[in-house]
């Protein structure tokens, strides 16, 4: 049986590619999308078994795509790409549950293996950077040479901030609620005397938190 694959790109290039790639595999590419509303409506339409996605695509991006796609199918096994090894894409690929993020200059042999594994539900061979930021955003532990007397949760939620997730984003990724989302940022900034979510972010990043 095949395994059916929307691909969502916004470069013809790497589509074909993709297309060539998977040629003479058990893979079945069932839909193309150009943009991330495409990308919504044809998973939709097709419900695959995993949906391979660039990050950066016209309307919306993928990783807000990926958002509204969990709201109607929080099963589906989402594959992100990107040309750009950048760690916000990667943490926000993390706390929407993407089973992998791959670069797109990925060995072919890699990329067929990663949407084989993610159809059958099993782990994504180890990403060392996706392993590395899963690791720090479920960290709680508080480092002792700080003596900024935020808790335990609240280093855990200014790591996610740092990483430029939003309140939803941070909340799924943690299974907390919006709203305790926002107390926590909210104490978080006082106890910082942080101006903003940018000045704490940048506070974060000082200490090595991310």
């Amino acid at each position: 049986m095949s395994i059916k694959v929307v691909v969502a790109d916004d470069q013809e290039v790497v589509r074909k590619g993709l297309e060539s790639l998977f040629e003479n595999t058990d893979i079945e590419i069932v839909a193309i999308a150009k943009t991330g509303d495409e990308a919504v409506s044809r998973t939709l339409k097709h419900k695959p078994a995993v949906l391979l996605m660039d990050v950066m695509m016209p309307e919306t991006d993928g990783l807000d795509a990926l958002e509204r796609l969990r709201v109607k199918l929080p099963n589906l096994k989402v594959v992100m790409m990107s040309a750009h090894d950048n760690p916000t894409y990667v943490a926000r690929s993390v706390a929407l549950g993407a089973e992998a993020f791959l670069l797109k200059d990925t060995p072919g042999q890699e990329i067929v293996a990663t949407v084989k594994r993610a159809a059958r539900g099993e782990a994504a061979i180890v990403d060392a950077r996706m392993k590395e930021i899963k690791e720090r955003l479920n960290s709680r532990l508080d480092p002792t040479e700080d003596d900024v007397p935020l808790t335990k949760r609240e280093y855990q939620v200014l790591r996610h901030l740092a990483f430029g997730l939003s309140n939803r984003e941070i909340g799924r990724s943690l299974k907390i609620s919006i709203e305790t989302v926002k107390e926590h940022v909210q104490n978080i900034l006082r106890k910082l005397d942080a101006a903003d979510r940018t000045e704490a972010a940048v506070w974060a990043v000082k200490r090595g938190l991310v």
